[in-house]
């Protein structure tokens, strides 16, 4: 467990911790991850044993109370290595992302403590008995999980690997456990839609531990090399899953108040359709996997609170993907009508670098930005892009093009925009 920061004024730094320190025990437990830390440090009186950078080690004790913590940030939440995914799903994504990339995006995480902690999705093949005993034991509830077809045979061939054909047995456990799970499934044409899809959602409605369902559509890059036969799914075949999911939506909505099954906003993007209302997707249990993101943009920018009464004189470009173009579109000539100094327009990105069906913002790359914005260009006060698109905590876009790159090249203010809130400020000059 390695220190990465040490807050102002906490206990860490009143006892001496510094960056680069390590904790390797608490009351004599050796740790695993951040969950054993923070079970272990809930006690009164604390020991723990430090190495320092130099390989010396020492020991602290110390009491504190109950609710009080340490006050550092460590470098990884898991210690002993994160649980890498051995499947081979026909649709993985990172098999699927260019050559020669930074190893950290070739990391394919299957692992039950970063679903508890972060909300990434696991499949549950990887968990042995004593991950369930320990999730269990730590109630680490909710988890996030990838179905994907609860036919045992379909998701075997899906995911290629005969573990995946117990589903059903490690529901079962996580159930008896009492432990809820979100689920998802990634949506193939003619693999798991169609009966298959409906088998699998009425299976999941069986499980009162499940929380929510999200259907996304498959996504292929030009980078893919798999034999498998796998396609994307197009207006047509968009608008059938959405009538088809939609007949369970309104039974779950008339039955218990809540829509449970979401679709991804691609579905409605591909079908040329509006987004459900907000009331549709509850309290958006499912938002950090893209599910109504769209919705809570519209939402966030309308509700936005102005009290602008001179509007100031600028130029602004916003970079989007192109799926979302039209509805960004919608929203800037609602402000143009307010403001007529605001001159603003949509550059949709074509993504070339993972190929034209990968049409949504957060896998925009630098590369391509700058290419769309040098064909448009002219002088600009700002240029606002998706935040989604840029590492979280860096200022790097995934082919490690930064936001220092951009300006060296475009002189205006480019601004980073992660909500609608944002998005209106901007554009009203605030």
């Amino acid at each position: 467990m390695k220190i990465s920061n040490v807050e102002e004024n906490s206990l860490a730094q009143k006892i001496g911790l510094v960056i680069g320190d390590k904790i390797l025990q608490v009351n004599g437990k050796k740790l695993r991850d951040i969950i054993d830390f923070s079970f272990e440090f809930a006690e009164e009186k604390i020991e723990i044993l430090i190495e320092h950078a130099d390989g010396s080690r020492e020991s602290k004790s110390f009491d504190k109370d109950v609710d009080e913590e340490l006050g550092v940030e460590f470098e990884s939440a898991v210690f002993d290595g994160i649980k890498i995914c051995k499947n081979h799903c026909v649709f993985c994504f990172v098999d699927m992302i260019a050559p020669n990339m930074r190893k950290t995006l070739s990391v394919k995480d299957d692992d039950y403590r970063l679903s508890f902690l972060y909300g990434n999705f696991i499949t549950l093949t990887n968990l042995n008995d004593d991950d369930f005993k320990r999730i269990k034991n730590f109630h680490l509830s909710p988890l996030y999980i990838s179905i994907h077809a609860m036919n045992p045979a379909v998701r075997e061939k899906i995911m290629r690997t005969p573990l995946a054909a117990k589903i059903q047995t490690q529901l079962n456990k996580l159930d008896s456990a009492g432990v809820e799970y979100h689920t998802q499934i990634v949506l193939c044409p003619n693999l798991n839609d169609g009966d298959e899809l409906n088998f699998t959602i009425e299976e999941i409605l069986k499980r009162p531990n499940a929380l929510s369902l999200a259907i996304v559509p498959v996504g292929v890059t030009k980078y893919r090399r798999d034999k498998f036969p796998l396609t994307q799914f197009d207006k047509a075949g968009a608008l059938k899953v959405i009538q088809q999911v939609e007949k369970y939506q309104r039974q779950l909505r008339g039955k218990c108040g809540q829509t449970f099954i979401y679709l991804a906003d691609e579905f409605y993007f591909l079908a040329e359709l509006e987004m459900p209302p907000v009331e549709f997707y509850d309290d958006f249990p499912q938002i950090e996997n893209g599910i109504g993101m769209t919705r809570n943009f519209i939402e966030e920018f309308h509700a936005e609170n102005l009290q602008t009464t001179s509007y100031k004189l600028q130029a602004i470009d916003i970079i989007c993907g192109t799926s979302i173009a039209k509805v960004f579109k919608k929203l800037v000539d609602e402000e143009i009508k307010k403001n007529p100094n605001l001159d603003a327009r949509i550059l949709p990105v074509e993504n070339k670098f993972f190929g034209g069906g990968v049409n949504v913002s957060g896998l925009l790359t630098g590369g391509d930005i700058i290419d769309t914005l040098k064909k448009f260009d002219r002088p600009r006060d700002k240029i606002l892009i998706p935040s989604t698109a840029i590492r979280f905590g860096e200022n790097v876009f995934l082919d490690d093009v930064s936001l220092d790159d951009l300006q060296k090249i475009f002189p205006a203010h480019i601004i980073p925009i992660s909500n609608g809130a944002e998005f209106r400020k901007v554009l009203s000059g605030n």
